[in-house]
């Protein structure tokens, strides 16, 4: 399991936390996905043999945010 931390821009509200976490959540292989909203991040847990920077960045992207 590799756990990564991502910069997510455009988060504002806890509708917009919880956004990114089921986005991000209901990916296949992703154990765990939170959001830190005061600090606009976002920590994943997940296996890297089923998921990559690249998904999880397009989930964040697909749910209408920025991720980096």
């Amino acid at each position: 399991m590799a756990n990564k931390t991502f910069i997510v821009e455009g988060m504002s509200c806890n509708h917009c936390k919880n956004a990114v976490e089921k986005a991000v959540g209901s990916l296949p292989g992703v154990k765990a996905a939170a959001v830190n909203l005061a600090a606009k991040t976002l920590a994943v847990e997940y296996d890297e043999a089923k998921a990559s920077d690249a998904v999880i960045k397009k989930a964040v992207d697909d749910a209408g945010y920025k991720a980096s």
